[in-house]
């Protein structure tokens, strides 16, 4: 197994990129019979997928399944020709990784196996998509799932649209709620159900500083936070309402632009779980989303 010289992995904390076209690409060992890998680490388990480009197929918190397998996670590119490329979405064209590295408790895992537990697990995944360099990092620890995502266009690429951190909330989710940091008296939220008034519309469609969502069959929920934006390609929050499949949030950036070339921007979101009767939720992801401030 080749090792990452320390000199090229500080590069790598400062410039993915950089480090990937000066080192070769590190890929585990993962094998013809491995097509997941679920990782738990406290009350999280998250599951990653071969068929998906190892990217994340579901997420549970104390044994409950919060997000649903029947989607597409991480981050994927609408372009004006061919439609959406990335993650799951392999039917246009391929997004080709450039390296894998999985880390539980600090060492990096050569060979995966199916099953991992531990503290703290850390996933790396480069890749491209057209004449744009994506790299990813999911990370579980200290019981939240934190993601960062990182896009460098080497040329300038027209867009209809861009979605990060796509969350496939399961088909059970029955409310959400959102704010702004600036305004916190001001409470965006509503019901999700399977009514004609709400069944494939989309809802929040703002900019907002945190969103969450309430799962009654196991009376939990999920608060995610935005920590890091660009200033370029703007971003609005979105949760999809398709009955009967998910309640999926987006991210959307970049909408009917172009990601100029040279442009190099890092977006980061922290999610944190807990537990309320119906009553009482949305207090509670209140609470939760002021202490995702400092995660």
């Amino acid at each position: 197994m080749m090792r990452m010289p320390l000199r090229h992995a500080c590069l790598a904390l400062l410039c993915p990129f950089l480090a990937a076209a000066a080192t070769p690409p590190f890929k585990p060992n993962l094998g013809p019979d491995l097509p997941a890998i679920t990782v738990t680490c406290g009350e999280l388990t998250l599951l990653l997928r071969q068929a998906s480009q190892w990217t994340p197929g579901r997420i549970d918190f104390r044994g409950h399944a919060m997000t649903t397998e029947r989607s597409a996670y991480g981050t994927v590119f609408s372009f004006p020709d061919c439609g959406f490329i990335g993650t799951a979405h392999l039917e246009n064209e391929p997004e080709p990784l450039e390296s894998l590295a999985f880390i539980l408790d600090g060492r990096p895992v050569a060979t995966p196996a199916a099953e991992l537990k531990g503290d703290s697990f850390r996933f790396e995944r480069t890749s491209r998509i057209r004449g744009i360099n994506l790299a990813c990092i999911t990370e579980l620890k200290g019981g939240r799932l934190h993601e960062t995502t990182t896009v460098h266009a080497l040329k300038e690429a027209p867009l209809k649209l861009v979605y990060h951190f796509m969350h496939a909330w399961r088909p059970t989710v029955s409310a959400y709620c959102a704010g702004h940091d600036a305004a916190p008296e001001r409470l965006i939220s509503g019901a999700l159900d399977d009514g004609a008034e709400t069944a494939r519309r989309f809802v929040i469609n703002q900019k907002v500083d945190w969103m969450a969502v309430y799962e009654p069959e196991s009376r939990q929920f999920a608060v995610s936070r935005l920590l890091e934006a660009p200033g370029q390609g703007g971003h609005i929050s979105m949760i999809w309402n398709v009955p009967g499949s998910y309640r999926k949030y987006y991210l959307k950036c970049f909408e009917k632009a172009s990601v100029p070339a040279g442009f190099q921007g890092t977006w980061r979101m922290v999610t944190g779980f807990g537990g309320s009767e119906p009553e009482n939720w949305r207090q509670a992801a209140r609470t939760l989303a002021n202490q995702l401030r400092d995660p």
